[in-house]
C-alpha cells in the first residue's frame, strides 16, 4: 500500500480541526473579593448562575500561612475574602463586581455591620490589568448610590490563602447558625427580592 505523504497531511489537519472546534469556547475567570465576613460574601455569590466554585480565604496580609484565629486579632493585615471561579461564557467579571457592591455596605471603613476590624474591610483584589480597570469603574458606579464615600480598596492579588475547611460553604452547611440566620438569610432574601439574585 502507498501513502501518499499530502493525504496524510490533510488527514492530520482535518483530527487537528476537530479537536480545536470541540474545546471548550470559554476559559475559567477568578475574582477575588472581600465585603465583610466571608460567610455572607461566599453564599451570595455562590448563588450566581456561571459562578463555579466559591472558596473563603485571606489575603492582603504579611504573615504566610495564617489561621482564622491569627485574622481575628486583626493584626496580620489580612481581609477575610473570597475566590470565584466562574463560566465568563455565562457571567462577567463586571457583574461578579456589581453584585459584590450589591451584597455589602462600600462606605464602612473596615466594618459590616457589627463585624468590626481590617480583616472586614471593602477590597477588590485585582488579577490583571483588565480586572484593574473594572474594578475602577464599578466603584466610581457604586458611588453613584451612595452618599458617603465608597472605600472599597483596589489592589493587585497578593498570595491567596484559602481558610479553614469548617469555613467553606459554611451557610449552606449550618443554614441554622445564628449568624447565617440571622445576617445571612435575610440578606441572601432580599437580593433575591431586588432581582440581584435568583430566586431559588
Amino acid at each position: 500500500m502507498i501513502v501518499r505523504p499530502g493525504l496524510v497531511f490533510l488527514t492530520l489537519l482535518t483530527a487537528m480541526t476537530l479537536q480545536a472546534d470541540t474545546k471548550p469556547a470559554s476559559s475559567t475567570g477568578l475574582a477575588t473579593v472581600g465585603g465583610g465576613c466571608f460567610w455572607c460574601t461566599e453564599a451570595v455569590l455562590e448563588r450566581l448562575p456561571g459562578v463555579k466554585q466559591v472558596v473563603s480565604g485571606y489575603a492582603g496580609g504579611h504573615v504566610a500561612n495564617p489561621t482564622y484565629e491569627q485574622i481575628c486579632t486583626g493584626r496580620t493585615g489580612h481581609a477575610e475574602v473570597i475566590q470565584v471561579e466562574f463560566d465568563p461564557a455565562m457571567v462577567s467579571y463586571d457583574k461578579i463586581l456589581e453584585v459584590f457592591f450589591e451584597a455589602h455596605d462600600p462606605t464602612t471603613l473596615n466594618r459590616q455591620g457589627a463585624d468590626e476590624g481590617t480583616q472586614y474591610r471593602s477590597v477588590i483584589f485585582y488579577h490583571n490589568e483588565e480586572q484593574h480597570k473594572a474594578a475602577g469603574r464599578a466603584k466610581l458606579a457604586a458611588q453613584s448610590f451612595w452618599p458617603d464615600p465608597v472605600v472599597t480598596e483596589i489592589a493587585p492579588l497578593p498570595k491567596f490563602y484559602p481558610a479553614e475547611k469548617h469555613h467553606q460553604d459554611y451557610f449552606k452547611n449550618n443554614p441554622d447558625q445564628g449568624y447565617c440566620t440571622f445576617v445571612i438569610k435575610p440578606k441572601v432574601k432580599k437580593l433575591e427580592q431586588k432581582g440581584v439574585l435568583p430566586k431559588d
